[in-house]
């Protein structure tokens, strides 16, 4: 019998429910892809977790579980065939191994980004002569004069008296019809050091291999003098490869703090160590607990008053701690310690407020005044933080005559406190203001001029008016780069390594007057300026740049 004529067959019972299924399950799939959507616009367009590498790290959570989503669909909810859904599986995890074998993590910006580097390629520290006797050095005969100062001097990290800025320079503020002239820029050891400098010649800290190196440079010809190394390498992939603080010049000697504790005087004419300490055993921790409470590396540069070296000290978890300790900047010795909270990222700074001259200090959690003679805790005031989470970096800003300015990233914003005479010739401290959405510094710290202050709020570029508390105007974003004040300029060092100039005031949104490449690659190092002599650096390289001066 003919079957020419016949009705073709129905599909089973079977097939169109799966087809119905697979139709019902992709209406539930893309209403479930659009309401992460919805949830990743609403975590990217507005600042309620308050920092941008939070958002980042939430948006690669959103994206992550819509991959998963949608993966889990088409594998086992599509009514595609399984030879389809069993290549596309296959193809997506080639793909996934061979970029994984290619390639590695380098490190990650400031906003939590991952950069990438090829697998099998060593990192540029690891290239560089890590020994004094092999860096090409004049150590063993150098006389290099620390001693002898200038009105140019930036001795210390953020300059002449820690407030990062430098007065009555007189840089020119047009940069076209006269550039920026670049002097030298060279290769340099990992680390995220700034420059400290003094009677022309330049100190600072760097990775080379094995070898945590104290380095005294030629400001004015990039040539090596003389290097001081430690047997020690801190590597972290957030935090990065080397040293983080900046030495300290003072009296022809050189301080410097490495990453993992280790302290040490140097005779500045030749890089010779005339003494040394280990923090970690002078505060009673081992490596392994240091790592767990303070995991991105000792970045404390150490402060100088009168005879005395202060330094954050620490402690290991669950035992004794100690804030502050102030040794004998010729011998070495013990003279005092301060305070008990956990160390944070921040470096000490003199200052004298409400008419006493003190050590302000920020902690793991708390900001505190200290007699610098004895230690003697003068006031203290929460400051939330944990150093192995949302670490307290920004050092304390002395407003005079009567107030302090501290700023952090992690939700914590802007605070301006105010301290009077207390009992027992002690201060107590009260809030003016407290503004989570200001000046959120991540990295960086901040300048003040004229009753403003100025500074890279989550890599933007803002100004506050400190009797208030609000902000003029934030524009810009130059990433967690750095920012320093000449007179009533601003030079901006973004991420990116690029220097701009931008006029200080509040009453216009960054004005800028000029701009310039110095260097490529990752930047989060401090500048430095000695005269019209502007010291850049990153993880890779350092220059040296002559800026214009008004006639």
């Amino acid at each position: 019998m003919s079957t020419d004529g016949a009705p073709p067959a129905l599909p089973s019972a079977e097939a169109t429910g799966r087809r119905g299924r697979g139709r019902l399950s992709a209406k539930w799939l893309w209403l479930v892809l659009a309401m992460l959507g919805l949830l990743g616009a609403i975590v990217r367009g507005t600042d309620f977790l308050k920092d941008h590498a939070m958002t980042n790290l939430a948006t690669g959570v959103v994206v992550l579980l819509a991959v998963t989503i949608l993966t889990v669909w088409f594998l086992f909810l599509s009514s595609f065939s399984w030879r389809m859904r069993l290549l596309v599986l296959a193809g997506c995890a080639v793909g996934l191994a061979l970029f994984a074998a290619l390639f590695r993590i380098e490190r990650f910006s400031g906003e939590m980004i991952p950069l990438f580097a090829y697998r099998f390629s060593v990192k540029p520290d690891w290239y560089l002569p890590s020994s004094p006797s092999k860096v090409g050095s004049d150590a063993a005969t150098a006389s290099v004069d620390l001693r002898t100062t200038t009105r140019y001097d930036f001795p210390q990290f953020l300059g002449p008296v820690r407030s990062n800025s430098v007065e009555h320079l007189g840089l020119a503020g047009d940069w076209k019809a006269r550039p920026p002239k670049r002097i030298w820029r060279q290769t340099i050891g990992a680390g995220w050091s700034a420059f400290a400098a003094v009677n022309g010649h330049a100190v600072t800290m760097e990775q080379r291999g094995l070898s945590e190196m104290v380095a005294c440079y030629n400001l004015r010809t990039g040539h090596l003098e003389w290097a001081y190394a430690t047997a020690a390498r801190y590597d972290n992939l957030r935090g990065g490869v080397g040293p983080r603080s900046t030495p300290t010049i003072s009296e022809g000697m050189v301080y410097a703090l490495g990453a993992l504790g280790h302290l040490v005087c140097l005779d500045g004419a030749t890089g010779r160590c005339l003494w040394e300490k280990d923090l970690l055993r002078e505060g009673g921790s081992t490596p392994d607990e240091e790592a767990a409470v303070v995991p991105w590396g000792r970045s404390a540069s150490p402060l100088l008053v009168g005879d005395r070296v202060i330094v954050p000290l620490g402690g290991a978890k669950g035992k004794r701690l100690v804030s502050l300790a102030a040794y004998d900047k010729r011998r070495g010795t013990k003279l005092w310690e301060g305070g008990e909270w956990q160390i944070s990222y921040s470096s000490p700074v003199l200052a004298t407020v409400a008419g006493t001259e003190q050590v302000l200090s920020v902690n793991e959690d708390t900001i505190s005044g200290h007699d610098p003679q004895t230690g003697k805790l003068l006031w203290e005031h929460p400051w939330e933080g944990r150093s192995d989470a949302t670490p307290n970096v920004s050092q304390a800003v002395p407003i005079p005559p009567n107030r302090v300015f501290v700023s952090k990233a992690y939700g914590g914003g802007a605070l301006l406190l105010e301290l009077a005479p207390s009992a027992g010739g002690t201060l107590a401290a009260k809030v003016v203001w407290a503004q989570p959405k200001l000046m959120k510094t991540k990295f960086s710290n901040v300048a003040t001029l004229g009753g403003y202050v100025y500074g890279l709020s989550d890599g933007i570029l803002e100004c506050v008016e400190l009797a208030s508390g609000s902000s003029p105007w934030k524009a810009c974003h130059y990433g967690h780069g750095q920012i320093l004040r000449a007179d009533d300029l601003l030079l901006v060092l973004s991420e990116k390594g690029e220097v701009v100039l931008v006029e200080a005031t509040p009453d216009r949104s960054n004005h800028v007057l000029g701009r310039f490449q110095a260097i490529e690659g990752l930047t989060w190092n401090h500048l430095a300026l000695y005269g019209p002599y502007l010291l850049v650096r990153n993880a890779e390289e350092a220059a040296c740049y002559e800026l214009p001066l008004e006639k």
